[in-house]
C-alpha cells in the first residue's frame, strides 16, 4: 500500500502566506456567502430584518435566477443540505432534482437519431424542480411571507441590475444559435439585436411578472403556509406549467445539430414535488461530512475521504507534490465508482463506504499516476463501464456555424476545459443565522443557453437529462420517473453533534474535487476558511464527464499555476497529464462556519472572477 495508517503526531500542512484576498468574516449575528454579491446582499438583508437562514437563502436564490442567468434559472434544479437550530445534529437533504418526463425513453431518443442525450434543447430537460424546492424550504422552515422573500428578485427583474461581463460573454458565444434557431432567446437576451455590455442595466420583466403572479396565487390563503402551497400549485399545474409544456411542442435546434420537440407534459409537472431526504455521511478526522445520496455525485466525496483517511497527514496536504498526487489518485477511484454504481437506483453505498472496501481501494494508489478507469468490485454487481470517449464531434455539426455554437461554450455545466478555459457554470449560496440554522445549496440548470426562452415566463428549461445514458441497464440510464445523477453537491460538516460548516461550489464534475482540498486544509491543516478558499487547487479529468459530450482525458490533471513549478513538475514526473489553468482559475467555493461553543460565526467567498462575496456581522 502507498502510505500507511495515520500517525499519532500530526504533520503540519504547508502554511499559506499571511496575505489572503480578503478577510475571513467573523461575528455573532449572521453570515451569508454566495457566487454573486447581490444575492449575498439580499440574503444578509433578510437576516438583518429578522428573517432566519432559510428565509435568507430563498431570497438570495431567487436573486441568483435574475443576476446569474447564464449559470442557473427557475427551469433548472437544485440540491441543498441544512440543519435547524432545534435539531443541529440532524443534516437534512433538500431534494430539488426533478426526474425524467414520462416520454423520455431510450427508445424515443434513439429513434430521434441520438446516441447521447443532447447538452442543449428541450430533450435534455428534466422536470423543473428548483422553484418547488425553494418554496418547500420556505414553507416548512422559513418565517417570512412569500411576497417579502421574492421582493428582491422581482425588483431586480423589473427595475434592472448591472449585467455581469460573463453573461455577455455567454450570450455572444451562442448569439448565432439564438438568431438562427432560437428567436425567443434572441428577443429576451439580445434586445435590439445586440449583446448587452458589462455594467449595462438589463431587465427581465417577464420573470418579474411570473413571480408576481405566483405571489398573487396565494393572497387569499388563510395561512402563510397555504399561500406558499398555492404558489407551488400554480407553478406545477397553472400558468407556468402550461407555458413550459407549450414551449416544447415546436422542433428546435439541439446541441446535436438536429431539430427535435421536447417531451415534457402537464402530468410530469403536476406529479412532481420536491422533498426531504436523509443525508449520506462519513466520519473523517473527528468530523461528520454530510452529502446527498448516490442519486447525486456527493457520496464520491465521502468515498474519497474514506480512502484518504488511511493515510498519514503528510499525504493529505494539497500544496505538496505528495499530497496533490495522493488526492488526485483517490479521486479517480471514487469517481470511477460514481460512473459504475451511482444513480437513482439501488446503490450499495454502505459497501462502497465500508472500511474494508476503501482499504482495498487505497491499496491501488502507487507513486505513479493511473491512466486507467478502475471501478471497484461489489459482490453480486457488475460495474458499468461507460464508453470512454476522448473526442466526440457529431457529424451533423459539420459546416453548421449555429450548431457549432450550440455545441461550444455554455451548453453544459463543465466549468473548465482541460486548458482551464471557463465555460458554463452553476451558483452556490450558504447562510447561517444567530440561532444556529445553517443551509448550503447549489442551484443550477435552466441557464439562458439551455433551450429556447419561454417569452411569457422569462426563462427556459434545464438540461440535466444529459447526465443519463441511452444504453439500457446502466445505473443512470435515461428512465421515465428517475432522477438523472446530478453533479450538484453542497456539503455540511458536523462535529460533536453540531453543524460547524456549510460549503459548496459550482463546477460540474469539479464541485466535490474543489471542496475536498478545502476540507483537508481546514480540518487537517488548520487553515482559516478564506485561506482554504484562496489556496491553489486542482482536479482530475481522468473520468467520463457528466455533461455532453461525455468525454474524458486519461491521467488528466488540471492545476492552478500557483501550486508551484516544483509541485507541478513533480506531478508530471509521476505520470499526470497536467494542464495549467492560470494562477486564479479553479474553484468557486463559498462557506459559512459556526462554533457551537462560542457562537462565533464566520464566512468566506471565492475571489476568482471577482464575483463571489460574503457578508455578515
Amino acid at each position: 500500500m502507498f502510505g500507511g495508517r495515520p500517525s499519532a503526531v500530526s504533520v503540519p500542512f504547508t502554511r499559506p502566506e499571511a496575505f489572503t484576498t480578503r478577510p475571513t468574516l467573523q461575528g455573532t449575528f449572521g453570515m451569508s456567502a454566495s457566487t454573486h454579491w447581490l444575492a449575498t446582499a439580499a440574503a444578509q438583508s433578510v437576516l438583518e430584518r429578522g428573517g432566519n437562514a432559510f428565509d435568507a437563502a430563498v431570497a438570495g436564490a431567487f436573486v441568483l435566477h435574475v443576476v446569474e442567468p447564464h449559470l442557473n434559472g427557475p427551469g433548472g434544479d437544485m440540491t441543498g443540505i441544512f440543519v435547524t437550530a432545534d435539531r443541529p445534529e440532524q443534516p437534512i437533504v433538500l431534494m430539488g432534482q426533478g426526474p425524467a418526463p414520462a416520454g423520455a425513453t431510450v427508445e424515443h431518443y434513439v429513434n430521434e437519431g441520438l446516441d447521447l442525450v443532447p447538452g442543449s434543447g428541450a430533450l435534455a430537460a428534466a422536470v423543473p424542480a428548483a422553484v418547488d424546492a425553494w418554496l418547500l424550504l420556505l414553507r416548512d422552515h422559513g418565517t417570512w411571507e412569500l411576497d417579502a422573500v421574492l421582493d428582491f428578485a422581482i425588483g431586480y427583474a423589473r427595475d434592472g441590475h448591472p449585467m455581469l461581463g460573463r453573461v455577455g460573454t455567454t450570450i455572444a458565444a451562442v448569439s448565432a444559435l439564438f438568431q438562427a434557431h432560437w428567436p425567443t432567446s434572441a428577443e429576451l437576451w439580445m434586445p435590439g439585436g445586440r449583446t448587452p455590455v458589462e455594467g449595462e442595466l438589463v431587465w427581465n420583466p417577464a420573470y418579474a411578472r411570473t413571480l408576481e403572479r405566483l405571489v398573487r396565487a396565494g393572497v387569499k390563503a388563510s395561512t402563510r403556509e397555504a399561500g406558499i402551497d398555492a404558489a407551488r400549485r400554480e407553478w406545477r399545474e397553472g400558468f407556468v406549467a402550461r407555458a413550459m409544456v407549450d414551449s416544447v411542442q415546436s422542433p428546435h435546434r439541439h446541441s446535436s445539430g438536429t431539430d427535435h420537440r421536447g417531451v415534457l407534459a402537464l402530468d410530469d409537472l403536476a406529479g412532481f414535488e420536491a422533498g426531504y431526504e436523509a443525508a449520506a455521511t462519513v466520519e473523517f478526522r473527528g468530523h461528520t461530512i454530510a452529502k446527498t445520496g448516490p442519486w447525486g455525485q456527493g457520496p464520491a466525496l465521502l468515498q474519497t475521504l474514506a480512502i484518504l483517511s488511511g493515510f498519514e497527514d503528510r499525504f493529505l496536504d494539497p500544496s505538496t507534490e505528495l499530497g496533490a498526487h495522493t488526492i488526485l489518485e483517490a479521486q479517480k477511484l471514487a469517481l470511477a465508482d460514481r460512473e459504475a454504481y451511482y444513480g437513482d437506483t439501488d446503490v450499495p453505498l454502505d459497501y462502497l463506504l465500508s472500511e474494508d472496501y476503501c482499504a482495498g481501494r487505497r491499496a491501488l494508489i502507487t507513486e505513479r499516476a493511473s491512466h486507467d478507469f478502475r471501478p471497484g468490485t461489489v459482490p453480486g454487481r457488475e460495474p458499468y463501464r461507460p464508453p470512454l470517449r476522448t473526442d466526440y464531434a457529431p457529424p451533423a455539426l459539420a459546416g453548421d456555424a449555429s450548431a457549432s455554437a450550440a455545441a461550444g461554450l455554455g451548453v453544459g455545466e463543465p466549468t473548465v476545459a482541460p486548458t482551464g478555459e471557463t465555460r458554463g457554470d452553476t451558483c452556490h449560496i450558504d447562510v447561517v443565522d444567530r440561532w444556529g440554522n445553517m443551509v448550503s445549496a447549489t442551484p443550477s440548470g435552466g441557464w439562458l443557453q439551455s433551450s429556447p426562452a419561454i417569452p411569457e415566463l422569462g426563462f427556459c428549461l434545464g438540461t440535466r437529462l444529459q447526465m443519463t445514458w441511452l444504453e439500457p441497464g446502466t445505473p443512470s440510464t435515461l428512465t421515465p420517473g428517475k432522477r438523472p445523477r446530478t453533479t450538484l453537491t453542497p456539503t455540511l460538516v458536523l462535529r460533536d453533534g453540531y453543524a460547524v460548516a456549510a460549503l459548496g461550489s459550482p463546477g460540474g464534475d469539479q464541485q466535490d474535487q474543489w471542496q475536498l482540498p478545502y476540507l483537508l486544509r481546514t480540518i487537517v491543516g488548520g487553515y482559516s476558511p478564506q485561506q482554504a478558499i484562496d489556496a491553489p487547487t486542482f482536479h482530475t479529468t481522468s473520468m467520463p464527464g457528466s455533461f455532453w459530450p461525455r468525454t474524458w482525458e486519461p491521467g488528466g490533471a488540471v492545476v492552478e499555476d500557483r501550486l508551484g513549478a516544483d509541485v507541478i513538475e513533480g506531478l508530471e514526473r509521476r505520470g499526470h497529464v497536467v494542464s495549467r489553468a492560470g494562477d486564479w482559475a479553479l474553484g468557486r467555493l463559498s462557506a459559512v462556519v459556526r462554533d457551537p461553543e462560542t457562537g462565533i460565526l464566520q464566512a468566506a467567498a471565492n475571489p476568482r472572477g471577482a464575483q463571489g462575496y460574503a457578508a455578515g456581522r
